[in-house]
């Protein structure tokens, strides 16, 4: 026997020694008595008043089956006292009542003596119930799936289950004794050691403690988490330690690939926030490195094909993983690592940012980009892998829409975690983010230059050149991080030395917006050249726009459906249309939802002009209305988009304000005022693309215009050949004179033929020589071919060949033709450098 200090001590030196409470006893009801000789009872302990609730004095000199059984019992106990007395011991079960007249079963033991017979009475109720308990607590103990210890006071095995012993290779009984330098490695003993004096001493409970040790034939380690509490007697004496022991290996391994999968999702998480925010493709492979390293791993490099970079569509070239790369982006966590490690093919096996380089064919990266499958390096040391730096490296390509765009490596050094399956997996699920980001942003790329391309070759090349006005344009494309916009400008010459101005803009972006802007665009110049009012143009083109959106088949239509649901897609546009007449200086303005245009007349502030601003190309229903204004020589008109006046960092008020006081100097060149008006303003958002027309009006003098009236007779076709050669002469054109006679007699003529009214003539010399006839009827000419037996038909025929240009255009009371001419030294169709051909004259007739 031990004492509490693991020593031993003499079996001996306990006998006589005082049983403390809390033994058997305290937990059952006994009693003991003795019956004389004559069948009563002579003798009666306490225990024997407190078991039957009467005193000693009540019960000595009793007969005690009388006293103490039911009557119908008394007969057969009397039999059972006589046989006792004669000798013969007796076990059995009797019936009691107390002295509450409480009935209950005692097992009384009967040893006879020499005089008489010493009974011992046990309460069966109680013995009952200390048998239910222990069958429970053995129950309890041998079947649980968790391991069951017992530790005495000197902290050694008092029991365990079968569950415990089955785990450290021993069975239950062998493991009675032992401690725990028995069964864990001395650091693990000596941590439950003072956990269970802990418990033993202060009572209180240990939870939960983590323990780790080895199972005999297995290689692997365990871990248990063990619950210590303290076990009392009934008298609260501490009698030993309980422990309940629970095999968490698998839980913590759980409970670990739980906190890999949050990082992984928390990692991918912040991969769909961080990765594709620009469209940039060196920015979004940064982007991806930023997120990777450190969180996943230690260094990391991606390479691009060159070809992708570059703008090439097919990157067939490339699948033999040889092609040229480049490396866009390299990150490190490293102190002190190389600027650039990983894949090189140079003397040091480093490829800087920004170099072009291939991979060897028969390297990892290679097999990568060909086989469009990861490459897994291990822990041996190669020249791919950085040398002594990097542990493990994973190859991943790059794939978005079964294209290899590039590559991705991540590393980690020496000393990290080498990568795993589950890696594996991470890695290239954040590759194939970044691909696609990389691959969106190629499109994207495609389509902007795509736009840009179509939208810069429908704008009017350099400065465009116009009678009576110095032309000066700008126009500023968005940034590469927004869609190409629909804006445009244009200006088409008319006849009359007349000039059409237009600024529009397409509601939208990207390269339907640019394709909507080329059609009306293309619209435009083609309603200008019918030299329709600046109203009906803006009419006629709101009708086009309303039928962009709609299929061939159903734009007949769409005009006329106005109550039923139209799911085509709708276009819209701002336009300003604006015609200036450098014969009467005056310009006739229509506006169709777009912004005001600014006039600056000489020696005055910029206004902008009070134009109606009608309802934008596409909604339809409402007419346009237009405005005359007289624009004096000097004047500046100024037609722009919302890009220049509007942006989210001030409100469009400000913005046209801030126009008005950029005309500051109004006075000096033109191209001077556009750059001043671009540096003055906050052009640099790049949030829309931004154009800008200036116009600087300079009028025909007087002596350039000839103006006169002739009456409908035949005499006055002969006094128009007059009119001109006089004023062609006093010009300086006699060049023209015989050309521009027989033009003008042909116009007359067919005045007179059939037109109505009045005829008016008119003689224009600016950088051409232009001619126009007025008369009242409303039918236009018609070019044919004359027949060869018909006398006349031939003067369309003639004018076309012998003018730069001709055409009709209807007015307010009648119609006007009109030819122009070159003048001397332009070699134009009808200049003194080119007579026509033979042919050209024999095709009229």
């Amino acid at each position: 026997m031990s004492d509490e200090r693991g020593g031993t001590t003499s079996p001996r030196a306990t006998v006589w020694q005082s049983s403390p409470p809390g033994s058997i006893y305290d937990y059952i009801r006994v009693a003991s008595f003795s019956i004389g000789p004559d069948g009563r009872i002579d003798q009666w302990s306490d225990r024997a008043a407190e078991f039957f609730g009467v005193p000693a004095g009540q019960a000595l000199g009793k007969d005690p089956i009388t006293a103490f059984a039911p009557p119908d019992t008394w007969d057969r106990g009397h039999e059972r006292v006589a046989e006792i007395l004669d000798g013969r011991e007796w076990i059995g079960l009797a019936p009691y009542r107390d002295a509450a007249g409480t009935e209950g079963i005692a097992e009384i033991y009967v040893m006879p003596a020499d005089r008489g017979a010493l009974c011992i009475a046990v309460d069966v109720s109680s013995l009952r119930q200390i048998e239910t308990d222990l069958a429970a607590s053995q129950a309890v103990f041998g079947q649980s799936p968790m391991g069951f210890v017992l530790f005495d006071t000197h902290l050694r095995l008092l029991r365990v289950n079968e569950r415990f012993a089955t785990v450290f290779g021993r069975t239950a009984e062998e493991h009675r004794g032992r401690g725990p330098h028995d069964f864990l490695s001395r650091v693990e003993a000596d941590r439950l050691t003072a956990a269970l004096r802990q418990v033993l001493e202060s009572g209180d409970p240990v939870l939960d403690m983590p323990l780790v040790g080895t199972v005999p034939g297995e290689s692997g380690r365990r871990r248990w988490a063990i619950s210590l509490y303290r076990l009392h007697s009934g008298s609260g004496r501490p009698i030993g330690v309980a422990g309940l022991a629970m095999d968490v290996t698998g839980r913590q391994r759980a409970e670990r690939e739980a906190a890999h999968a949050r990082r992984n999702l928390a990692l991918l998480n912040e991969a769909g926030v961080r990765i594709g925010n620009s469209l940039d493709l060196e920015t979004t492979a940064r982007e991806l490195l930023d997120v990777a390293v450190p969180h996943f791993c230690d260094l990391a490099s991606v390479d691009l094909y060159q070809a992708l970079l570059v703008g090439e569509e097919d990157l067939g070239g490339t699948s033999d993983g040889s092609g040229e790369v480049r490396r866009v982006a390299f990150a490190s966590a490293v102190s002190n690592a190389p600027s650039a490690i990983l894949g090189g093919d140079g003397e040091d096996g480093s490829v800087p940012v920004g170099s072009v380089h291939r991979h060897p064919f028969n390297s990892p990266c290679a097999s990568a980009l060909r086989t469009a499958q990861t490459q897994m390096l291990g822990v041996d040391p190669e020249p791919d892998l950085g040398g002594a730096l990097v542990q493990s490296t994973l190859i991943v390509p790059m794939v978005a829409r079964d294209t290899v765009l590039g590559l991705v490596q991540f590393s980690r050094a020496k000393g990290s975690e080498p990568f795993s399956e589950r890696d594996r997996m991470l890695a290239e699920e954040l590759a194939a983010r970044a691909a696609v980001c990389i691959d969106n942003a190629r499109l994207y790329r495609r389509e902007h230059e795509r736009a840009l391309i179509l939208q810069r070759s429908l704008l009017p090349p350099g400065n465009p050149e116009a009678a009576g006005l110095d032309i000066a344009c700008r126009y500023l494309p968005g940034n590469m991080e927004t869609e190409v916009g629909g804006d445009w400008f244009d200006v088409i010459e008319l006849p009359g030395h007349r000039t059409a101005l237009v600024v529009g803009d397409v509601m939208g972006r990207g390269l339907r917006a640019a394709v909507a802007m080329g059609e009306l665009r293309t619209a435009v110049r083609t309603l200008a050249l019918l030299d329709l009012e600046p109203a009906e143009v803006l009419t006629a083109l709101d009708e086009v726009a309303r039928g962009l959106g709609a299929p061939p088949e159903t734009r007949s239509r769409r005009g006329k459906d106005r109550g039923g649901t139209d799911l085509t897609e709708v276009y819209l546009a701002t336009c300003v249309y604006a015609v200036y007449d450098a014969v009467t200086r005056r310009c006739t303005i229509a506006n169709a939802g777009h912004l005001p245009p600014v006039v600056v007349e000489p020696g005055e502030p910029a206004l902008m002009l009070e134009v109606p601003t009608g309802m934008p190309l596409g909604v339809g229903g409402e007419p346009f209305e237009e405005v005359d204004v007289e624009l004096p020589d000097g004047a500046l008109l100024g037609l722009y988009t919302d890009g220049l006046v509007e942006s989210r960092n001030h409100p469009l008020d400000e913005g046209l304000e801030a126009l008005r006081a950029a005309f500051d100097d109004p006075q000096r060149p033109l191209e001077d005022v556009c750059d001043h008006i671009l540096a003055t303003l906050d052009t640099a958002h790049g949030e829309d693309d931004i154009a800008l027309l200036m116009a600087r009006v300079h009028g025909l003098p007087a002596d350039s215009v000839g103006d006169w009236t002739l009456e409908p007779h035949p005499a006055s076709v002969a006094r128009a050949r007059e009119y001109a050669r006089e004023r062609l002469v006093s010009w300086g054109l006699e060049e023209l004179v015989d050309t521009t006679e027989l033009l003008v007699s042909e116009l007359v003529t067919n005045a007179l033929r059939h037109g109505d009214g009045d005829i008016r003539l008119r003689l224009l010399r600016d950088r051409t020589l232009v001619c126009e006839v007025w008369d009242g009827a409303l039918v236009q000419p018609r070019r044919r071919r004359a027949r060869d037996t018909d006398e006349g038909g031939r003067g369309l025929q003639l004018v076309s060949l012998l003018s730069e240009s001709w055409g009709s255009r209807r007015t307010h009371r009648g119609k006007t033709v009109w030819f122009e001419l070159a003048l001397p030294g332009g070699g134009g169709a009808g200049g003194p450098g080119r007579e026509p051909t033979v042919d050209e004259l024999l095709s009229m007739y």
